[in-house]
């Protein structure tokens, strides 16, 4: 089909070029034979001389002969065209028949069709995740209150890398089914993982549900604490982090990543995060008045202020500032930076996602 086709387009092209090469060439030298026949004509008629026709027929005669060389060179080359053409001809039809051939020796056209409802509807243990997925979907598509469904396609969302699906699927599962625990603080997680780390508003209430339902979960109380963290209530995080591995065991995998966090924080303030103090830094202000430390930590968020307005700087950076102004009690500055970051990060849609839910989380409403 591919061989027909360039035929039926190649050949016309081909034919018309040499028709329109031979034309050209074949009316010029009309032209100039008809102009010998007049310089005849007006020589019998007596209206030029001798000398003055011998002229008019040696210009003329010359010309015809150049119009005829160049006729015959459009010929050749217009026969040369016709080859390539003829060439590309041949190579289109080839490619068809050369891969139909191949095919043939190679593959299995011996096998039926294998469309996707066919495939969907094979043994699971025979399709991959995708197929599997797909399969899920189609059936939740048709039976949307199935809540076992959603709940079983949610974590295989977080595994394939899509946290927003995931979290959906499991706010479908809590809306037929009710609360779970483990349902609540896996799509708190997801919600935590689609926004890059950030614990937000909706991750929040998520893992505060999961705890009242089972006070003794270890997940959501760890999501909790970090959200401590981020919302800079150093005390509370410290609090939550010491509740949290009281009592833990220690060869648990999250043991050491709690106490690296708890670490951190009695090692500084949360405001000294913010620009990245010394230690001598740290140390002074462990001694100083309340009113004292205040000042150090004011005068390091208007130092991470300024150079965010004078160099621009990442979202989190942006996110870490709004959060500080509300720690110290400064909504209206809050309000202020929340506005300038979202100015800065118009263009990009993930960025702003975390900027806006920073502020969401803090209470604050867009510019």
């Amino acid at each position: 089909m591919t061989g027909i086709a360039a035929l039926s387009v190649l050949v016309p092209l081909a034919r018309a070029g040499r028709s329109q090469a031979e034309t050209i060439g074949s009316a010029d030298e009309a032209v100039y034979r008809e102009q010998l026949a007049a310089i005849e004509s007006e020589l019998e008629r007596g209206l030029i001389d001798a000398e003055a026709a011998a002229a008019a027929r040696t210009e003329t005669a010359r010309r015809l002969l150049a119009a005829h060389d160049k006729n015959e060179s459009r010929q050749k080359g217009s026969s040369s065209g016709f080859r390539l053409k003829t060439a590309q001809v041949v190579a289109l039809a080839a490619l068809p028949l050369i891969s139909l051939a191949t095919y043939f020796a190679l593959g299995s056209p011996d096998k039926p069709d294998q469309p996707l409802v066919t495939r969907l509807n094979a043994p699971a243990e025979e399709q991959s995740v995708e197929l599997l997925v797909a399969r899920v979907e189609r059936h939740l598509a048709e039976n949307p209150q199935d809540g076992e469904g959603w709940a079983v396609v949610a974590p295989v969302y977080l595994s394939m890398g899509q946290p927003q699906a995931s979290a959906r699927a499991y706010a479908n599962a809590l809306r037929i089914l009710g609360p779970r625990p483990d349902w609540l603080t896996d799509m708190g997680e997801a919600l935590t993982m689609a926004n890059q780390g950030l614990v937000t508003a909706d991750a929040k209430r998520a893992f505060e549900q999961a705890v009242s339902l089972q006070p003794s979960a270890v997940k959501p109380r760890f999501f909790l604490a970090i959200a401590l963290g981020q919302d800079g209530d150093r005390d509370g995080a410290v609090e939550a982090w010491k509740s949290l591995l009281e009592g833990a065991d220690e060869t648990a995998p999250w043991v050491a990543a709690a106490r690296q966090q708890l670490a951190g924080l009695e090692q500084r303030p949360v405001a000294g995060q913010l620009s990245g103090p010394t230690a001598e830094d740290v140390a002074a202000s462990q001694e100083m008045s309340a009113e004292d430390r205040q000042a150090m930590i004011g005068s390091m968020v208007a130092g991470l202020a300024e150079r965010l307005a004078a160099d621009g700087g990442s979202a989190g950076e942006w996110s870490r500032l709004i959060r500080a102004y509300m720690v110290l009690g400064e909504p209206q500055k809050a309000r202020e930076a929340l506005a300038a970051a979202e100015d800065a990060y118009a263009g990009k849609p993930d960025d702003l996602s975390l900027i806006k839910d920073t502020a969401t989380s803090l209470g604050l409403s867009g510019s």
